[in-house]
């Protein structure tokens, strides 16, 4: 039969994992919880393709352009996103991330134009194949790479598994959206384009 003490130290076990489980002392919050889209939706892209959930990962379909976009509540500015996503299939940008600055919205292109592009859509009305941002960078298909966005008050930076790769002051540009149907996924959305992606560990965090 167990002692009183034994039962005591058995809730404070589980009472301990189940605080490490959900506590987060970075801040981070979870925006997808590996099994459905809640509080997601397909972005209505004419031409899209096929959007599920598979394996704990958001699964995007090969279309002409195809994503979710986030329907909760988002920060304009002073926050970082991050999360995890693979092409699996194509030659085209298989992490377009939207999101806000301040009233404005800019997205992130990872794998464009031709399935190397990286940068940022747009800045002085010129897209992420034509500003300073623009790198080329090779991605392997099927393999996971980790993004991280980062949006303070006058500064845009990104991550590629370790590697900054964007690190540009906007204060004096024009941020806008590259003409076309990307203006759906606002205020913060993801897409690909002509590619079979998969998405996990999405999150974000306000700053300071």
């Amino acid at each position: 039969m167990m002692s009183a003490f034994s039962l005591v130290l058995g809730a404070l076990a589980i009472c301990g994992s189940t605080w490490a489980q959900t506590s987060n002392p970075a801040g981070w919050k979870p925006l997808f919880d590996g099994t459905t889209l809640q509080g997601w939706r397909e972005t209505p892209f004419s031409g899209r393709g096929k959007v599920t959930v598979e394996d704990g990962a958001i699964v995007l379909g090969k279309g002409i352009l195809t994503g979710v976009t986030w329907t909760g509540e988002f920060p304009k500015f002073n926050y970082e996103i991050r999360l995890e996503a693979m092409r699996v299939d194509g030659h085209d940008f298989f992490a377009g991330i939207t999101f806000p600055v301040y009233d404005s919205f800019c997205s992130w292109i990872n794998g464009g134009w031709g399935g190397m592009v990286v940068g940022l859509s747009s800045l002085d009305d010129l897209d992420a194949s034509e500003n300073d941002t623009s790198l080329r960078r090779s991605f392997e298909s099927g393999r996971w790479y980790a993004l991280r966005l980062r949006v303070t008050g006058d500064r845009i930076q990104a991550w590629i598994d370790s590697d900054l790769v964007i690190d540009t002051y906007f204060a004096t540009r024009v941020i806008g959206l590259r003409p076309g149907e990307i203006e759906l996924s606002k205020p913060m959305g993801i897409a690909s384009y002509s590619t079979t992606a998969r998405l996990r560990r999405i999150e974000y965090r306000p700053l300071p």
